[in-house]
């Protein structure tokens, strides 16, 4: 009767029932645990569990020593390895599960394709090119600017064609929608290389015609002041674009800016948000292209002399014999040079942006990318280290030394990797699948705001 009062009402003796069997268990997990601990020293390596066969294989470019004969890999043992590891001796199941985690990271970084993730892509690919709706802001051939705001009549030229191009392959598309309540994306219209031709604005006026068009738009529709611009984007190749957008900071900050000047020193550009494309020279179908046993050059280059890059390159190079450096146009037509060397120089100039990179793909050349900071143009889809080669400006001395180290059969296989890539880099009076109008498209899609208005 005592005790059962006592434990009906005795609000201090139930928590020390409580306390007494907890810490019962503690003092018996404890000595369970350490055990196991005495069993399995907490630093002991891995290697009695481990046999010879179980490696971590991971590429890497080595720009300094010749590649391994078997996979251009570098083996990182675990078996037999005298480094302590701090964690326990795994029990045996953890060895499969180590191998199959192993086996998945080999063909992650032995990734030798075009492309990052080729059934993603293709996925991805399919559903946008269903999917993607875009909404263009109307204006009329009578208007004042129509000819900055509306497509060219005739067929792009010039170096910075990507411009003139995108917007009549865009304006042909099943990608316009006239109802802007299903658009995933706004395109703002205005070309900077036609802004910056026209006698009534010039340079000096392009940021304030920016910024004048995105408050007319944002007065007369809603669609700009429900994302402050962020499902918004634009399409520019001169450098120029790069500072056109002071005056309008939320375009600036962000619109998605497509663009070929993709430098990370530029404060306008925002990787990832932003998207890099290509500067491309208007060509009509394809051109003969030699084979690598035809291409007699080791590498070659030619260009005005804007930058300490490319100073620097045409210094230390001029004399060689087997890397062909110019200061300028050429005599012999550049073409020729093109399809005659196994590698071309991109050397970044007063900007970032060339026609170089699509010039040597279009001829079968490998790319040396040789402009530090740049966000190179699809990163997000091409896997360039497959059809490039990408050396820091610092490497200038070592330039020769870098290519002659790459074995013939990894150039066979750079170069055949360009071959695949060509179609990538091309502009159709009629665009076809995956050519560089589609793949715009896609680093749109990928963009695109996941925030949707509702009406």
């Amino acid at each position: 009767m005592a005790v059962s009062s006592l434990w009906n009402r005795g609000s201090l003796i139930k928590p020390l029932i409580v306390a007494l069997i907890t810490s019962t268990l503690i003092t018996f997990y404890i000595f369970s645990t350490s055990r196991l601990l005495l069993q399995h020293p907490p630093h002991q390596t891995w290697n009695h569990n481990l046999d010879s066969s179980a490696k971590l294989r991971v590429f890497v470019v080595d720009r300094h020593n010749k590649p391994k004969q078997d996979d251009e890999s570098v083996t990182l043992l675990l078996a037999n390895t005298s480094s302590s590891l701090p964690f326990p001796q795994p029990f045996p199941f953890a060895k499969a599960h180590l191998q199959q985690y192993t086996h998945q990271l080999e063909k992650l970084v032995r990734n030798n394709d075009v492309l990052h993730d080729k059934d993603l892509f293709k996925k991805e690919y399919k559903e946008m090119n269903k999917s993607l709706k875009i909404f263009v802001y109307p204006h009329k051939k009578h208007d004042p600017f129509a000819n900055v705001l509306l497509p060219v009549d005739h067929e792009p030229t010039g170096n910075y064609a990507s411009e003139s191009y995108f917007k009549k392959a865009l304006y042909k598309s099943h990608f316009i929608t006239n109802d802007p309540k299903e658009a995933d994306l706004f395109y703002l219209p205005f070309s900077i290389a036609s802004l910056r031709n026209d006698k009534r604005v010039g340079v000096g006026g392009i940021q304030d015609f920016v910024k004048k068009y995105v408050v007319e738009i944002s007065e007369k529709y809603p669609y700009w002041n429900r994302s402050g611009g962020a499902d918004h984007f634009y399409v520019a190749c001169h450098s120029v674009g790069r500072s056109a957008m002071e005056k309008a900071i939320h375009v600036k900050l962000n619109s998605i800016q497509v663009v070929c000047s993709s430098s990370y020193y530029l404060s306008g550009y925002v990787p990832h948000k932003d998207a890099s494309i290509p500067q491309i020279w208007p060509r009509k179908g394809a051109t003969t292209i030699n084979g690598p046993s035809l291409r007699k050059k080791l590498a070659f280059f030619a260009g005005a002399m804007n930058s300490r890059v490319r100073e620097n390159l045409v210094e230390t190079w001029k004399n060689d014999s087997e890397i062909i450096v110019h200061r300028g146009r050429m005599k012999t037509p550049y073409s020729e040079a093109l399809l005659g060397s196994k590698y071309c120089i991109h050397a970044k100039g007063f900007e970032i942006n060339t026609a170089r990179v699509s010039d040597a793909i279009y001829y079968g050349c490998v790319p040396v990318i040789l402009a530090d900071h740049y966000d190179l143009p699809f990163a997000d889809i091409l896997n360039w280290k497959s059809f490039s080669v990408i050396v820091s400006s610092l490497d200038i001395p070592k330039l020769k030394q870098i290519l002659e180290e790459i074995e013939y059969d990894h150039y066979v296989k750079l170069q055949q990797n360009v071959m695949q890539v060509q179609k990538h880099f091309q502009w159709n009076t009629f665009s076809k699948d995956f050519d560089v109008f589609y793949m715009i498209m896609y680093e749109l899609w990928i963009r695109r705001s996941h925030l949707r208005q509702i009406y």
